[in-house]
This record gives structure tokens, C-alpha cells and sequence, in this order.
């Protein structure tokens, strides 16, 4: 039965990344040649996904754990998702395309909390069997990449529609899963404990004040990535563009096979550290790539197959951290609070000011070469902002204590 449920999970997790991975990556290429929206509206179109994160808190934890099995709300979202999916391509203006947007990410993103919960809850060796379960998000990520670039829909509605499509196939994928009652059913759930306020008290360790901090500081020059890289890519006329950059994710499944060694030889602090120097590297990388020269192409791939070490020993080793810190008694309040914190007012705040960045930098005439941004200037402002964290980070966080230690 374990057998069965790992391989249900699995084409689970696929399919839900497959979703994504069609539009996230490609669609501000999309809103730039064929909508011709500017650096600000695509920056706030990338912020709607945060939007999502923040509203997602109050329909997991106040509709979901109280009055739906969870793969029955699972099945529900992802069938609506696919028909405003299906309905963006014919949003020519922005206001309702941004508006429509925003009402998809609040349904799609409850679904990365509510499979991770119900996959935790039926697995009966979760700490082994759920990494090996989560890596197929990755894969299908990189399937969404490589049948976008296939049918050419880098640029053009086709990535709304795949998406779409598979939203309505992932939709009804999830009634075969296993049947999951909602956890809270009659219960009295306080809006602290939905949002994960009870983690606030956690705020009173200085180290963990300064991790928080820092952890909504690095979002903000983590979005120029996420925001800029298919537009610069489709400037430079990649050809197979998506199909290049989804090396970032077969480089996640590396990094992230390796985080246990990382974690066990330098600890939280310094696996961070390295974690966010290789923002930096990447940035630079990107910078000095958009000067020209014989290394621009092998500097983009850098950057790219960076993205395991930044992603990994960033984010995920900080969800261990906070892990760590809280306790049985608060890991529930206190990874909800880290999750509102990075997915949401840290991701709208890095989508927005990418967005502003690349308007500010945009070219009154464009190049010889068809260039329309200072692509050099826009990737240097991220870049000397994660080296500011760095130096913070490196000067005020302490490593945790040992639990063992610390009783002793």
C-alpha cells in the first residue's frame, strides 16, 4: 500500500510543478512581446503569486482543516485554476489580466501547503520517503519548461493553455489520492494560529529576529531573478530558452541530495552564508554576462546552474532551522509564519522593486542588437543588496545550540 502511495504522490507532485513550471518562468516574456506591458506592470504580475501566499494562510487554515477533505478542496481548486488559466490569454489589458491572475494564485497556491500536508500525514517513514516523493515536483517542473519551449510558447498564450489543461487533469488526478478529513472539523481556530502569530514569541531570540529579517531582506533581490531572466533570455534570442534554464532545477535536485553533508560539516550559519553568496555570484555573473564578450553565454550558465546551491542551502536550510528552533510544540505556528514571510510580503516586496528596477532601466532607444534594457545595471542592484544581507547575516546571527548541549 506505501508502494502505491508513494507513486500517487509522486505523479502528484509532477503534476502540480508541471502547472507551474509552464507559465512562471516564460510569462514575463509574454507580457512584454505580446501584451507590451512595461517593467512595472510585469513585476506586479509576478507579485500576484505572493498575493496568493498571503491569502492562502486563511483557506488552508480556516476552510480546509474545518470543513473539507483535503483532496476533494485539492481537486476542486485545481479544476477552477485550469479555467482561469484558460481565460488569461484573452485578457488584453491589465487590470484584468493582473486581476485575474491574482484570483488564480490565491487557488493554486493552497495547494502547495495542503499536498505537503496530506503527503506528511498517509506516508508512514515521512522523513525518508517524502524527499524522495517532493523531488518529482522538480522533474515536473522541468517537463512544464521542456513542453512549453516545444510548442514554442515561450512568448506567446500556447504556456496558458498547457497549464490550463493540466490544471484540469491534476484537478481530477487528486480524487484518487488518498481521502484526507479535514484535521480541525467543530474546532475554534484563532486567526493567530491560522496566520502563524503564535511564532511571534520566537522573535525574542535575537539570532532567530536577525534570521527572519534577513530571510524578508534576500527576498527582495531574489525576485529580480525570477522576473527578469526570460526577458533578458528572450532579448538575447536564446533559441530553446526554457528548455536551458531548466539546468536550475536539475541542479536543485543535486544540491538538494547533498544539503544533509553541507548542514552536518558547517552548520545553519555558514550553510546560509554560502547560500547567499552564491545570490551574489549569480547576480554578478548575470551583470557582467550582459557586457558581451566570449564568457557571456558560459557566465548565463553559471548563474543558472547555481540555482540548487542558492534555492537549497537558503531556504530550505532555513525551514529547517526555524524547525529546529520552534519545537513540536510551534512547528506548525512557526512555519506558517516563515512561509507568509517568504512566499508572501517578501515576494511581493522583491516582485514590485524588480519591476521598478527594470522600468528605471529601460533604454530610450534600443541597440543595434535589439536590446531594450541596461540588463548590466539592472542585475547589479540585486546583487551588491544580497552582499548588504551577507554582511548583517555574517555579523548578527549566532548558531543555534544544540538541544543536547544546551540541557547539558
Amino acid at each position: 500500500m506505501q508502494q502505491s502511495l508513494r507513486i500517487k504522490l509522486s505523479g502528484f507532485m509532477f503534476l502540480q510543478y508541471f502547472i507551474w513550471g509552464c507559465w512562471y518562468v516564460s510569462m514575463g516574456a509574454y507580457l512584454e512581446s505580446a501584451l507590451h506591458f512595461d517593467g512595472q506592470q510585469i513585476g506586479l504580475a509576478y507579485g500576484a503569486f505572493a498575493i496568493g501566499a498571503m491569502v492562502s494562510p486563511f483557506l488552508v487554515g480556516l476552510i480546509a482543516d474545518r470543513f473539507f477533505a483535503s483532496e476533494k478542496l485539492l481537486s476542486v481548486l485545481g479544476i477552477l485554476g485550469g479555467v482561469l488559466l484558460f481565460l488569461l490569454p484573452h485578457c488584453q489589458s491589465f487590470g484584468t489580466f493582473y486581476s485575474l491572475l491574482i484570483a488564480y494564485c490565491a487557488l493554486y497556491v493552497p495547494t502547495l501547503a495542503l499536498g505537503n500536508s496530506l503527503s506528511l500525514s498517509h506516508l508512514a517513514n515521512a522523513k525518508t520517503d517524502f524527499p524522495r516523493v517532493k523531488l518529482f515536483s522538480s522533474v515536473g517542473w522541468i517537463f512544464g519548461l521542456v513542453a512549453v519551449n516545444a510548442m514554442g510558447g515561450a512568448t506567446s498564450p500556447t504556456q496558458f493553455y498547457l497549464a490550463g489543461s493540466a490544471s484540469i487533469f491534476f484537478g481530477l488526478y487528486c480524487l484518487i489520492l488518498p481521502h484526507t478529513p479535514p484535521t480541525k472539523a467543530g474546532a475554534d481556530v484563532r486567526l493567530g494560529e491560522v496566520l502563524g502569530l503564535d511564532a511571534l514569541a520566537l522573535l525574542k531570540k535575537r539570532s532567530f529576529a536577525v534570521f527572519i529579517l534577513c530571510m524578508f531582506l534576500i527576498c527582495i533581490p531574489l525576485y529580480f531573478y525570477f522576473v527578469n531572466l526570460g526577458q533578458y533570455l528572450t532579448e538575447l534570442r536564446w533559441e530553446n530558452m526554457l528548455v536551458k534554464t531548466s539546468l536550475a532545477q536539475v541542479s536543485d535536485v543535486v544540491f538538494f541530495l547533498l544539503l544533509p553533508f553541507f548542514l552536518r560539516r558547517l552548520g545553519y550559519k555558514r550553510t546560509i552564508l554560502l547560500g547567499i553568496a552564491c545570490w551574489i555570484a549569480r547576480y554578478f555573473s548575470l551583470s557582467v554576462s550582459a557586457t558581451g564578450g566570449e564568457w557571456a553565454i558560459g557566465l548565463i550558465f553559471l548563474a543558472i546552474l547555481l540555482h540548487g546551491a542558492c534555492y537549497d542551502f537558503l531556504f530550505i536550510a532555513g525551514q529547517l532551522y526555524v524547525d529546529d528552533e520552534a519545537g513540536p510544540r510551534m512547528r506548525g505556528a512557526a512555519q506558517g509564519f516563515i512561509a507568509f514571510i517568504l512566499w508572501g510580503v517578501g515576494s511581493f516586496a522583491g516582485s514590485f522593486l524588480a519591476g521598478q528596477v527594470q522600468h528605471h532601466y529601460t533604454l530610450e532607444t534600443p541597440t543595434s542588437d535589439g536590446i531594450t534594457h541596461d540588463w548590466a545595471a539592472i542585475w547589479q542592484a540585486p546583487a551588491w543588496g544580497a552582499v548588504a544581507v551577507l554582511i548583517f547575516f555574517a555579523i548578527f546571527f549566532r548558531e543555534p545550540v544544540k538541544r543536547g548541549e544546551q540541557e547539558g
